[in-house]
């Protein structure tokens, strides 16, 4: 078998991962516990790394070899806790302390050179983003919790994040970041919202990532002053949905100013029709907020049509218009490629493994997002795993091999686990 990459493979990767949660402080600062802390998280890691279909699933096998076995030996798990106890412990720990693992692996990926495929307009990289929710129920909550009144007196209780990941127009994998919880601080009465967790988002990536060159891609709800400033601000170049019911202003000053309209026909029989002004106030409230316009809109053969708008701070040309519209129309990848995975290719994320009295539904989907991370980055780089998902054709297939072959052979180390899933090594489990 091909040699794994020392950092971008899943030996590496686990390391990394497993270093890094060791250093978790834990939130009942015992001194000798029985079980570790890092054992708490790993375990949780690896439940959404083998896409186990509920926390229930794990516990049943937990101690059963191989699967302890292959816990400790892939997962450095020396001491799986039970399903409560992981629930009890994660539940404690606030989200910000596993924030950097995210850096952690993404920086690995730039050292590898596995971001330089994404590049895109000059050498920028597009990261999508977008709000979802991963918890609602009508009885269950946590201070926390969002909500929403209903007329009938009923109250809904949700968590929600603010999902970001690098995409490309040509490329259907994505690398997703950190995501941002949406989540209400104690004593506030009024909802944390999706826009203030763009802003967290932004404020917090820029930190992490001060010279890296980047275009943020978003739908309407971020084609604000307030949050164009801020992006500004951050050295942040953007390319956001601007529809004609928000921007009225702005569509009634375009249509009365001199544009520049051009047009290409593509191989696949597409028009492509472009009608594009720079430098334009955003709103009249906002006349020093200057935005560069664009309208797109394209016919294929047989007439149906699609039509989209965006504002930028990228100077609009016949020369890249094209690729401009490109990169605004793969912000969908944030949905299609990123939550859509999560909850339709095995991930489970629509599974509530468990809500907690404090941050555990937060802490599973940090987790969940962790483990669909190494993935996108070993099919980026680890030419062993593409070789495993070419052999049984879809994702979904491999995550049932993967956990069929891990609860009934000692495996001992990634590279034999791999052999099996490849066909290049056979067990004898008689």
């Amino acid at each position: 078998m091909t040699n794994f990459r020392k950092d971008l493979s899943i030996p590496g990767l686990i390391n990394h991962l497993h270093t890094f949660f060791s250093e978790v402080p834990d939130p009942r600062k015992l001194i000798d516990p029985v079980i570790k802390f890092s054992d708490h998280l790993m375990s949780g890691f690896a439940i959404f790394s083998l896409k186990c279909v509920s926390l229930l699933d794990y516990d049943r096998r937990r101690k059963q070899e191989p699967t302890a076995n292959n816990l400790r030996d892939l997962y450095h798990v020396t001491n799986p806790p039970c399903d409560t106890y992981l629930r009890e412990r994660l539940d404690e720990l606030d989200p910000n302390e596993i924030r950097f693992a995210f850096k952690k692996i993404f920086s690995l990926l730039q050292r590898g050179k596995g971001l330089e495929d994404f590049e895109y307009l000059d050498g920028h990289l597009l990261i999508s983003g977008d709000g979802t929710g991963h918890f609602s129920s009508n009885c269950v909550s946590c201070p926390q919790c969002c909500t929403k009144k209903h007329s009938d007196g009923t109250t809904t209780y949700y968590h929600q994040m603010f999902g970001m990941c690098v995409v490309h127009p040509d490329k259907s994998n994505v690398i997703p970041l950190c995501p941002e919880p949406i989540l209400n601080e104690d004593g506030n009465t009024k909802n944390d919202c999706e826009r203030n967790a763009c802003k967290r988002a932004i404020e917090k990536f820029r930190k992490e990532h001060p010279h890296l060159k980047v275009i943020f891609l978003a739908d309407g709800l971020s084609s604000n002053a307030p949050n164009i400033k801020m992006l500004e601000e951050n050295n942040i170049k953007y390319l956001l949905i601007a529809k004609p019911g928000d921007h009225k202003f702005l569509f009634d000053l375009v249509a009365s100013e001199k544009t520049t309209y051009h047009e290409e026909m593509t191989k696949d029989g597409n028009l492509h029709q472009f009608n594009f002004i720079n430098n334009v106030p955003l709103n009249q409230s906002n006349q020093d907020v200057k935005v560069n316009f664009l309208e797109y809109r394209q016919t294929d053969k047989k007439g149906k049509e699609i039509n989209f708008s965006w504002v930028t701070n990228i100077e609009i040309t016949i020369s890249n218009v094209m690729e401009i519209m490109k990169a605004g129309r793969s912000r969908w990848k944030v949905e299609n490629e990123t939550f859509n995975t999560l909850k339709n290719l095995g991930y489970n994320f629509e599974h509530n493994y468990g809500h907690g009295k404090q941050y555990l539904s937060t802490i599973l989907c940090m987790l969940m997002m962790m483990a669909f991370l190494i993935d996108q980055v070993q099919f980026i780089c680890c030419q062993v795993f593409r070789k495993c998902k070419e052999k049984v054709f879809t994702f979904r297939n491999l995550w049932e091999e993967m956990r069929a072959i891990f609860r009934v052979i000692n495996l001992t180390n990634w590279e034999n686990f791999y052999s099996i899933l490849c066909g290049e090594k056979f067990f004898n489990t008689s």
